[in-house]
C-alpha cells in the first residue's frame, strides 16, 4: 500500500495520467490505429513502444466514445453544446470541425495547470489556433493564461469537485443551459470521491433539461485483476478515490440513475470492441501481432463506457446505443 499523499500530491498524480493518456494516443496514431493530425502538437512522441494491447484498448476507447458523441450530435443536428470534463490534451474539437460536426459551442474543463499548457500550445501552433479563429465570429477572442473563449470553443481552468465554481466559470463563457448538452468524462470521475462525482452528476442532471453524459472508466474492480490495477496506480501515488462505484456494470448504471438521469447504459470495452466496424478492426489487428490475447481481454473487461440521458424535448436520446 502506498503511503498516504496530501491533496496537492494526489492532484499532481492525476494530472500525470493526462500526460500518459496523450502519449499513448500519440503512439497509437503514429502506428496507424486512427488518424489524428493534431495530437502531435500537444504531446511528445513516446520514448518506447507501447504494447499492442494498450494500443488496441485506446483504439476501442477513442472509437467507442466518438461513436456516442456523433450519435448525440446527429440527434440534436449539432444544435447543442459539448462540455468535455477533464479534457486534458484531447483533440476532439479540431477533429469534429474537420468533419463539419461542430456543436454550437464546445467547452473543455481541466485543472488550471493543464489548461495553461494547452492554451500555450494553441497560441504557439497555427494548426491549432487557425481552426479556432476560422470558427470564431464577433469580437476579439478572450484569452488569458487559464482560459480561452471564442464563439465556438472555450477552455476553462476549474475544479470539477466544486459544481458551483464550474457552473460560474462556464456561464461566464456563455454556457446555455437551455441547449441540449453532452457531458463527456474519460477516466475523470474515478479520481473523485463518490460524493464529489455524485454532486457533479446531479448538478448536470438538474441544470440541463435535455442532456446526455458519457463516462469512460474502470469496471469489475473487485476481482484479482482489478486489485492489481489499483495497486499499480497506488505505486504511482494515484489513488482511485471513486473506485467503489466501479465494482460492476450495475453499480455504474445505478450511480447515474441515482443522480437524476432518466435512463442509463453500461457496457464493457470487450463488448464495445465487438460492436465496432469489423473491417476496420481487422485492419488494426493486422498492424501489430498480439501475443497476449488473454491479457487484452482482461484489460478490456475492466474498462467500460456508460452513458445516460434525460430528454424533455423527445429528441430520441434514450435510443442511442451501439
Amino acid at each position: 500500500m502506498a503511503a498516504a499523499t496530501g491533496p496537492d500530491e494526489a492532484d499532481e498524480a492525476v494530472r500525470g495520467t493526462c500526460e500518459d493518456a496523450s502519449v499513448c494516443k500519440r503512439f497509437a496514431v503514429s502506428v496507424g490505429y486512427w488518424k489524428d493530425p493534431y495530437i502531435q502538437h500537444f504531446v511528445r512522441q513516446a520514448k518506447e513502444r507501447k504494447a499492442p494491447e494498450i494500443n488496441r484498448g485506446y483504439y476501442a476507447r477513442v472509437h467507442g466514445v466518438s461513436y456516442l458523441i456523433k450519435a448525440f450530435l446527429q440527434k440534436t443536428q449539432c444544435n447543442s453544446q459539448i462540455v468535455n470534463l477533464g479534457a486534458g490534451m484531447d483533440t476532439l474539437f479540431w477533429r469534429l470541425k474537420d468533419e463539419n460536426l461542430l456543436p454550437r459551442k464546445y467547452f473543455e474543463v481541466d485543472f488550471p495547470m493543464i489548461v495553461a499548457r494547452k492554451i500555450h500550445n494553441i497560441k504557439s501552433k497555427p494548426p491549432l489556433s487557425k481552426p479556432i479563429m476560422e470558427s470564431h465570429s464577433g469580437d476579439s477572442l478572450l484569452i488569458d493564461s487559464h482560459s480561452l473563449d471564442s464563439s465556438r470553443y472555450s477552455i476553462v481552468g476549474a475544479d470539477l469537485r466544486s459544481s458551483s465554481d464550474l457552473e460560474e466559470k462556464l456561464r461566464k463563457h456563455s454556457l446555455d443551459t437551455h441547449l441540449p448538452t453532452l457531458l463527456v468524462a474519460e477516466c475523470v470521475l474515478v479520481y473523485m470521491t463518490p460524493q464529489q462525482s455524485a454532486s457533479l452528476l446531479k448538478w448536470a442532471a438538474s441544470t440541463f433539461p435535455v442532456a446526455m453524459v458519457i463516462n469512460y472508466e474502470q469496471v469489475n474492480m473487485r476481482d484479482r485483476f482489478g486489485q492489481i490495477m489499483i495497486e499499480n496506480l497506488q505505486r504511482r501515488h494515484c489513488n482511485l478515490a471513486g473506485v467503489e462505484l466501479c465494482s460492476s456494470l450495475d453499480s455504474q448504471r445505478e450511480r447515474l440513475l441515482g443522480s437524476g438521469w432518466d435512463n442509463a447504459h453500461a457496457v464493457d470495452m470487450m463488448k464495445v470492441y465487438s460492436f465496432l466496424p469489423q473491417a476496420d478492426v481487422r485492419r488494426i489487428e493486422a498492424l501489430e501481432f498480439l501475443d497476449e490475447k488473454e491479457l487484452f481481454e482482461q484489460l478490456m473487461q475492466h474498462y467500460c463506457i456508460c452513458w445516460a440521458s434525460k430528454d424533455s424535448s423527445n429528441l430520441g436520446l434514450a435510443n442511442i446505443d451501439f
